[in-house]
């Protein structure tokens, strides 16, 4: 797949506001502060199209980027420690709760995964949460440049033992560009 063109199309905060455009949306998902923004700006070539931040829990809504005007990047706010209110986060959880269970445009589910931190438990809930729900995932293990050698090594196995449903892994790293074509290929099987 090659990236020609991607642009911001619009965030929505309720389920009612989702695009009606029929185009497939690849979803990506993981915890706050995983490196979602950042993974989307690598694999687009576009640095400041989905806003980064040092402060976990900067996505708030559901932003919707169209890819090649043929599909939807998706990025949903991030789950886990990010310092918001419980009713924020339970809005937040319901908000990706409906969305991952009823979208019938989603082909494909992108969980980023801190390969620094391979066996959170909240990350074992987002796949049981996708297998329950029946969506193809695919893993991305982000900030893989930080590790040493035998610490990649370690953390691909421990994430390999515990994601038997996953259509594919791909280390990555947005700093030296390590697995942005074998993920562009994989997501294009998703689209074709």
């Amino acid at each position: 797949m090659k990236i020609r063109n991607a642009r911001f199309y619009k965030s929505v905060s309720t389920i009612d506001q989702l695009p009606e455009e029929q185009l497939p949306e690849i979803v990506f998902v993981g915890r706050s502060n995983v490196g979602k923004s950042t993974l989307l700006n690598s694999l687009t070539g576009r640095k400041g199209l989905a806003k980064t931040s040092s402060t976990p829990g900067k996505t708030q809504l559901i932003n919707y980027f169209v890819i090649n005007d043929t599909c939807f990047f998706v990025d949903l706010p991030g789950y886990g420690y990010a310092k918001v209110d419980k009713g924020r986060k339970y809005e937040w959880g319901k908000l990706l709760g409906d969305y991952v269970s009823t979208r019938d445009n989603i082909c494909l589910v992108i969980l980023l995964i801190d390969s620094r931190h391979p066996e959170m438990e909240s990350d074992h809930h987002m796949m049981d949460f996708l297998e329950y729900h029946r969506r193809p995932y695919g893993i991305v293990l982000t900030k893989y440049d930080k590790l040493k050698q035998k610490e990649k090594a370690r953390a691909r196995l421990a994430v390999k033992t515990y994601s038997s449903e996953s259509k594919f892994i791909v280390n990555y790293s947005a700093l030296s560009g390590q697995g942005k074509e074998e993920l562009l290929e994989k997501l294009a099987k998703y689209l074709g």
